[in-house]
């Protein structure tokens, strides 16, 4: 996984919805925001097992980001209105931001490349891998990326993982995903075989299943099952 395993936004995604709640008046932890982000996230991830966002009408990606902000804002404790949420979404989308690798990307990365394993990437973000891989200085440590756009099918859903396992001509027995979305990254690869390990940073998901930290415990796992 991308988004939120190796890279993130920059400005963080909790800085801006502050800076956009501010401009509403709302008072608004940053903390309380990623609590509200998971929720909301959780709410794509089920979304997009059904249909991808992206291939929705303009006027029901509106519908679905509105409600999408206002469970971030209900997550974060502000009950907010449907007019109130799709104007903190817009002010939101104004900001340009961009993705940075998280500290632990690469150091864990360069591990698992002297452990002899081939590294893929999956993403759901509509846009080329190839050249954000570059732009990213991840072409040392990644063998393919693979996404969605490629493939027709967002995660959870098996064409991604399975375009994945046969990209690193490996059986799902030796594949292990690493994502920070339980329902997207976590259930997508149990649902096809392969193991999968739950990152996540905030150590705020409360879904009954193991997870790690930090991409650091990455290495440590691969090499107790090899």
């Amino acid at each position: 996984d991308l988004y939120g395993t190796l890279a993130l936004f920059h400005p963080p995604k909790e800085k801006i919805q502050a800076a956009a709640c501010k401009a509403y008046g709302l008072d608004v932890s940053e903390y309380d925001l990623l609590l509200g982000y998971k929720r909301a996230d959780d709410y794509m991830s089920r979304a997009n097992s059904f249909q991808s966002i992206f291939t929705r009408s303009k006027e029901q990606q509106d519908e679905f980001f509105t409600q999408y902000e206002r469970l971030i804002l209900n997550g974060a404790g502000v009950h907010a209105s449907e007019e109130l949420a799709s104007k903190v979404w817009k002010w939101v989308r104004k900001i340009p931001n961009d993705l940075v690798l998280y500290d632990d990307c690469i150091p864990a990365l360069r591990i698992l490349k002297n452990q002899d394993l081939t590294i893929g990437l999956l993403s759901n973000l509509r846009r080329d891998l190839s050249e954000l891989i570059e732009k990213l200085d991840l072409t040392p440590y990644v063998d393919f990326a693979i996404s969605s756009q490629e493939v027709g099918a967002e995660k959870p859903h098996p064409p991604i993982f399975l375009a994945a396992l046969t990209r690193a001509k490996v059986s799902q027995e030796e594949a292990i995903h690493v994502g920070d979305q339980y329902n997207s990254d976590i259930k997508g690869a149990l649902g096809v075989g392969m193991r999968a390990l739950l990152l996540d940073r905030s150590n705020t998901d409360t879904n009954n299943y193991k997870k790690i930290l930090s991409l650091m415990e990455v290495p440590a796992y691969v090499k107790s099952i090899l």
